[in-house]
């Protein structure tokens, strides 16, 4: 029995979506809004300027880019947990990609539109079920009137639930292919295996596809996830102790103001509150205003 590698972690993402553009066309041509008129006949890829792999920069950004055959640019990055930080990023690669595309004195006409598609293992979102947000340059009082150039989409992939959806069904396929395929999958359903391409997309989770450095990079990257983890918490939780001492020493210091305005000897004060007496010499009574 074949053992699969999770294909989010970015090893396995980048063989399969960033070393075969057949199977990045379908994967887009089923992600993106495209009308049938504006789908994805060719791919090529691009040169893209990837961000070190360490694990303090939240969770290693996985990046592919290439351009179609009308010259369109997709960026497709994926995120295994949320950062405020990843939509700057991604909206920074997505603007710089529109800018780069223009030599020293060619025309604005020349610019194609460029699309940044953000993977998400993570919910960010938590006011609304939507899994799909898709944003563009529109004018806020016309939504209808549109900016071209800049598209950016944002999926979350813990909210995808395909029994519920009447989204397209290559797109529910290529995000089942995303969310089920790991390490605990025995047998990957018939419904998947029905599509060529995410066929072949499961064949390369295969373990048996990787070198032994591939292995060895793959583990590395589920360790360096883990330990990002293990910090953030840590730090939250941290955060979370600082928080309530905080708020357990302001509570005393306006019982011990209270006390003082009603007359009470500071040296009681200290006794009941556990401040210092030197911490009570510094405070002052709070004060009513009787009417």
């Amino acid at each position: 029995m074949s053992r699969y590698l999770d294909p989010k972690a970015d090893i396995v993402f980048k063989k399969i979506f960033g070393e075969h553009p057949k199977l990045l066309q379908n994967f887009l041509n089923a992600i993106l809004p495209l009308t049938p008129q504006e789908q994805i006949v060719s791919l090529e890829y691009l040169p893209s300027e990837q961000v070190p792999q360490i694990p303090t920069f939240k969770r290693s950004i996985v990046d592919v880019k290439c351009s179609d055959q009308r010259g369109r640019i997709f960026i497709v990055e994926m995120q295994m947990e949320w950062t405020l930080g990843f939509t700057q990023r991604l909206l920074f690669g997505t603007a710089a990609a529109y800018v780069k595309q223009l030599n020293i004195g060619e025309h604005y006409k020349a610019l194609c539109p460029v699309y940044g598609i953000g993977i998400v293992n993570d919910i960010f979102e938590k006011s609304t079920e939507e899994w799909y947000h898709h944003y563009k340059i529109v004018n806020v009082k016309a939504p209808e009137k549109q900016l071209e150039g800049l598209e950016l989409l944002f999926l979350e992939l813990p909210k995808f639930k395909p029994s519920n959806l009447e989204e397209k069904r290559l797109q529910v396929l290529w995000l089942r292919f995303l969310s089920e395929i790991g390490e605990e999958t025995k047998q990957i359903d018939a419904e998947l295996l029905s599509v060529p391409e995410i066929e072949e997309a499961c064949s390369l989770c295969e373990q048996a596809a990787y070198s032994i450095g591939e292995l060895e990079s793959y583990s590395q990257y589920w360790d360096y996830v883990r330990t990002a983890k293990t910090l953030e918490f840590g730090h939250r939780e941290e955060g979370r102790i600082e928080g309530r001492i905080e708020g357990r020493r302001e509570e005393k210091i306006a019982i011990a103001r209270q006390l003082l305005a009603c007359g009470f000897e500071k040296k009681g004060i200290a006794e009941v509150t556990k401040l210092s007496l030197e911490k009570i010499e510094l405070l002052q009574p709070e004060t009513s205003t009787v009417n």
